[in-house]
Formats: C-alpha cells, sequence, structure tokens
C-alpha cells in the first residue's frame, strides 16, 4: 500500500516518530512530503500535497500531523474523496477505518504521546473497512461532495 506523509513544524517530531515506525512495515511504501525541520510553514500546504496525491490515485492513504491535527484535517477534508479523521487513541483510529473509511488519519503531536500514537496509527492502518450500513453513511458523504461539485461550480479550489 502506497502511503503518503505530511506535517507541518509542530509535528515534526512525531512524523520522524512514524517514519521510523513504518520503515519495519515492508508491505508498505511510504513518501514523505515534508517538512523536515521545525521552522515555522504553513499547514494547508502539506495537508494538500496529502489530499492531492490521494484525489489523483497516486497514493491508498495519507498521514498528517501538526500540533492538535484539527488543521490539517480541516485543510484536507476540502477534497472530495478525503476522509480525514483526528485520531487520538486506538478506538479512534479502529472506528474511523471500519465504519468511515477514512483515508487519512491526522494526529497532535501536542495532543497524543509517541507511546499512544505509534499503536493508534497501526490499527488505522490494519483496519479493515466494514462495509454494510456503513457503506451507505459513507455513499452519502460522497453525494454530499456530487451535490457541492455541481451545484455550487465556483467553489472550486
Amino acid at each position: 500500500m502506497k502511503i503518503v506523509i505530511a506535517g507541518d513544524h509542530a509535528g515534526v517530531s512525531l512524523k520522524k516518530v512514524f517514519m521510523d515506525h513504518l520503515a519495519g512495515r515492508a508491505e508498505l511504501d511510504v513518501h514523505d512530503f515534508g517538512t523536515f525541520e521545525d521552522t515555522s510553514v504553513d499547514y494547508p500546504d502539506f495537508a494538500t500535497r496529502v489530499a492531492r496525491s490521494l484525489v489523483s490515485g497516486e497514493a491508498e492513504r495519507g498521514i498528517l500531523v501538526c500540533g492538535s491535527g484539527v488543521g490539517m484535517s480541516v485543510a484536507a477534508n476540502k477534497y472530495p474523496g478525503v476522509r480525514a479523521a483526528v485520531i487520538d487513541n486506538v478506538e479512534t483510529a479502529r472506528q474511523s477505518r471500519a465504519h468511515v473509511d477514512t483515508n487519512v488519519a491526522v494526529f497532535g503531536e501536542r495532543t497524543i504521546t509517541p507511546e499512544k500514537a505509534v499503536p493508534a496509527l497501526d490499527v488505522w492502518l490494519d483496519t479493515q473497512f466494514e462495509g454494510g450500513r456503513h457503506k451507505r453513511r459513507v455513499d452519502k458523504i460522497s453525494g454530499i461532495e456530487r451535490e457541492i461539485r455541481d451545484n455550487y461550480p465556483n467553489n472550486s479550489e
């Protein structure tokens, strides 16, 4: 599975922890979109890189890291087809995949420790979408995206 990862200056340390951990998972093809230092950058730029990679089909899933996770998730979710969730524990990770079929996991370096984040990331990566009644709900989200695209053409990027 091809994974893209990015973070802003507030997520550099946790992103590095993730990169070190993911290097041990041979089934993953991981690409790091930066940032690589703690100099201030704008989180929407990095969320956009990951979201565009998913929308284009270049990657299957994405990981974003910032201070709280909130800004990155808001920016990534502007892209049709992106379902980004802030992950703060193992259960949120599991449910976001099993019930919502999230394709972007967002972590806040200031809100979760590496000791909790790494297992949550593994659960998120390993959990399959359950489909069934949950598919109907995800399809409704896709319908909202189509409605916006079709009825609000000036609402594009």
